[in-house]
């Protein structure tokens, strides 16, 4: 007895040392998600919507034959932690990590997800994540690149503005945006007004509202976190602007609205993704989110769902859980929501990692988020 049990650690122990694994034993995802601090929203449904995913794909028979074993750990909102939480997670031996969504968080952790040669998933933004050159990430949302020159076409042939105020937030995410918008809309020809940076978490909004009003600027573009812009939302409502407020993903998602209530009536933005798509896959997801969390999904739940497929569609098509191959395949690599519902559009990425996909102008209406235009993919002819 003794000896057979000693052929057995003996060979488990050489499955591990040379990454031969059992075809029964579940593959490892690690979720590094901003489950508290000013990252709440985003990580907490970035998590939600993981964890969804798996639960379906492990339901249908998971991933050439074996279950998903997703875990998720609390980054605090906070890259140092972030960081070290990626390093933990590359010494369990996961095959993918997904997150952090916050792009400040991401462009620390990478770094170690990169050295380990671990394939990333991130909800990030940030031009910068994509453009350093890192072979294993990828990203689960367009780019700031890709999103902010459609935001600055609509601006202009859709509210003819001549002019725009950019309210940011003073974080990667925040400057990256603002630069960026900034870029688009002069090539667009349109001129930057006021330049109106705000701090991650701020609660007074005031003065910078007031800049904003005493501007000759047609337009104000805002550009902060969910949190801060409800309180934003809230403060234009009491300070009486009357121009047209414009976005991205995160002025008028659902967490926005519940918490700027009839302030955010009005408010415009493009998003990558929303519950709110006229798709029959996103109305599928949307119904099967609420009966899950009892809740509405914002674009990050969205964001961690159609990533979980992303990795059972690349995994079962290269044939093993292999973290280099699976990175290798990912550049160049197009899903179809024909042979895969889950990724919910049809969808490519590119050789940095940037994915490219429909995607939809939005504008809150009695508390409602409603896609008023499909904008086609960017590679579109």
């Amino acid at each position: 007895m003794k000896s057979s049990t000693l052929r057995f650690a003996t060979a488990a122990l050489f499955a591990l040392a040379t990454g031969v694994v059992s075809a029964q034993q579940p593959i490892l995802i690690t979720g590094l998600v901003e489950l508290s601090g000013t990252g709440a929203t985003s990580g907490t449904n970035f998590d939600n919507g993981a964890k969804l995913a798996a639960k379906e794909i492990n339901a249908a028979g998971g991933i050439l034959g074996r279950k998903i074993e997703y875990t998720s750990s609390d980054t605090q909102s906070n890259p140092a932690i972030a960081k070290a939480l990626a390093q933990k997670a590359i010494d369990q031996n996961t095959y993918v990590v997904m997150g952090p969504v916050f792009s400040g968080s991401i462009l620390v952790s990478m770094e170690e997800t990169r050295r380990a040669q671990v394939p990333n998933f991130t909800g990030g933004e940030a031009a910068a994540i994509t453009e350093k050159g890192n072979p294993f990430i990828f990203r689960t949302s367009m780019t700031q690149a890709a999103a902010m020159p459609k935001v600055a076409r609509y601006i202009k042939n859709n509210l003819k503005a001549k002019s725009v105020d950019v309210l940011w937030v003073n974080n990667d995410f925040g400057k990256g945006g603002r630069d960026m918008i900034v870029k688009a809309l002069e090539a667009e020809g349109i001129k930057v007004g006021a330049d109106i940076p705000t701090e991650p978490g701020q609660v007074d909004f005031s003065a910078a509202v007031l800049k904003a009003k005493q501007s000759n600027s047609d337009v104000l573009f805002a550009y902060t976190n969910e949190e801060e812009s409800a309180r934003l939302l809230r403060e234009l409502r009491k300070q009486g602007f009357a121009k047209p407020v414009v976005g991205e993903t995160t002025l008028t998602g659902q967490k926005v609205i519940e918490l700027a209530g009839d302030a955010a009536n009005g408010a415009i933005a493009h998003v990558g993704l929303t519950a709110d798509a006229p798709l029959p896959t996103v109305k599928a997801f949307d119904a099967a989110f609420q009966k899950e969390y009892k809740t509405k999904s914002d674009h990050n739940g969205l964001k961690g769902y159609t990533a979980m497929y992303f990795i059972k569609v690349m995994t079962e098509r290269i044939g093993k859980v292999d973290g280099k191959a699976f990175a290798a395949a990912m550049h160049g690599a197009k899903m179809t929501v024909k042979d895969n519902p889950g990724v919910l559009m049809d969808v490519t990425f590119d050789n940095k990692g940037d994915l490219d996909r429909e995607s939809f102008m939005t504008k809150v209406v009695d508390g409602k988020q409603v896609v008023t235009d499909v904008l086609p993919p960017l590679g579109a002819k």
